[in-house]
């Protein structure tokens, strides 16, 4: 299927980023204006966390979120009010991004995040970072009930979102079981299987299935059926768009990415090594037992030459355009919503960043 600026300008779509930043300061506003301490220090602090953290992203689930209500809905629901309050939602999952960044970066001693230190690294803030994580994870709550209490779509909402946090939340504990962080690499731990329940709920479900849901639910969907087909398609885009993280973290232009590699020296559960275990000989798997997972460079070095040495380049790209093809086949079979899926699918593939 040939690209057209139709079918991907939602990935880079300016004008709607633009007008969720007009929104930006509101949001902020709401925020702070919400805290009832006595205490100007912590709202100085909470503007200087939100506004570190949150704003700054690629907004790729919130160009989702609002494209898919825009396919989604009818044309009496395409108001001014309306595109306001999908825009709302759209700095909610925003700031679930950020509270889930913040402490990923601490767990994963992260150096880099968009460009920037780890909000983590600041000399004011430390291991503070911790509670700011949790903070802000709690204000995106405080907005949906500030904004939609009143909606038929309330509870579907919170539910949606709560949901989505509990599955990130162990996909984030079975990735950092995975680790082989400083000990020969444990190859029972590096499957196929344990690298895809990895992928589908750390990343998935709040890249994927976050955004397109929520934008079912507002504007009023209800059939079950249409529920399943999208929650399978899109936990597999999800799981594409984990496999292309972990390729462009080792390939990819490091200043596009915003964010510092440090898979190999985490001694994470990768696509990319357990794909070099499938295929490994006797020598590969000792350099891989030695060297994975150390944070010395030369055993950094020596494991993306086996990278490179296999080949991996190469069996990513295939990968990747026989899952898109599969997608697609799976995408030609369902009963509704077939352009919107399409076009969500031409925004990630081939993506750079």
């Amino acid at each position: 299927m040939a690209n057209s600026v139709t079918e991907t300008m939602w990935v880079t779509d300016n004008e709607e980023i633009q007008k969720m930043m007009i929104l930006w300061p509101s949001i902020v506003r709401d925020i702070t204006e919400s805290i009832d301490l006595n205490i100007p220090d912590f709202t100085i602090w909470m503007k200087k966390l939100l506004q570190y953290n949150v704003p700054n992203g690629k907004k790729v689930r919130s160009l989702a979120l609002i494209y898919a209500y825009k396919s989604l809905a009818s044309r009496n629901q395409l108001t001014e009010d309306n595109l306001r309050l999908v825009r709302i939602l759209a700095w909610c999952i925003e700031l679930l991004q950020a509270a889930v960044l913040i402490l990923d970066d601490i767990q994963d001693r992260s150096l880099l995040r968009r460009g920037q230190p780890c909000w983590y690294r600041r000399c004011d803030v430390e291991l503070m970072a911790i509670s700011d994580g949790i903070m802000l994870e709690q204000t995106l709550f405080y907005i949906i009930r500030k904004y939609f209490n009143k909606k038929e779509c309330y509870i579907d909402l919170l539910e949606t979102f709560h949901d989505v946090i509990y599955k990130a939340t162990m996909g984030q504990c079975i990735d950092l079981c995975s680790s082989n962080l400083g000990k020969k690499l444990n190859v029972h731990l590096f499957t196929m299987d344990r690298y895809n329940s990895i992928a589908e709920h750390k990343t998935a479900y709040c890249t994927c299935y976050l955004p397109i849901t929520a934008a079912m639910h507002l504007v009023g969907l209800k059939d079950p059926e249409m529920f399943r087909q999208t929650k399978h398609i899109l936990l597999d885009m999800g799981r594409l768009f984990q496999v292309q993280d972990d390729y462009l973290a080792c390939y990819g232009d490091s200043e596009a990415f915003g964010k510092d590699n440090t898979d190999i020296q985490e001694g994470k559960c990768t696509w990319l090594v357990v794909t070099a275990l499938d295929r490994a000989t006797t020598e590969q798997r000792k350099i891989l037992r030695e060297c994975y997972g150390f944070s010395d460079p030369e055993k950094t070095r020596r494991v993306k030459q086996l990278f490179i040495d296999m080949n991996l380049s190469n069996i990513y790209l295939t990968y990747e355009e026989q899952e898109y093809n599969l997608l697609i086949t799976r995408i030609q079979q369902i009963s509704y919503g077939r352009s919107l899926f399409l076009d969500l699918l031409e925004g990630i593939y081939h993506r750079k960043s």
